[in-house]
């Protein structure tokens, strides 16, 4: 099946729910991993969340 098909056959509603769960999952990585105490976890995401302009010190 055509990609360019698949995305215009979703309705506006079914779209309208994926990208808010996509934006609750992108947030709660950000977020967990923003403010997470565990220092492996800083700096793994440590270059992203600057690139971004999320502050995490």
């Amino acid at each position: 099946m055509n990609s360019i098909a698949a995305t215009s056959a979703l309705s506006l509603s079914q779209r309208m729910i994926a990208g808010t769960l996509a934006l609750a999952l992108g947030l709660t990585l950000v977020l967990g991993v923003g403010f997470a105490r565990d220092m492996r976890v800083h700096n793994g995401a440590h270059d992203t969340r600057h690139a971004i302009g999320f502050p995490c010190h």
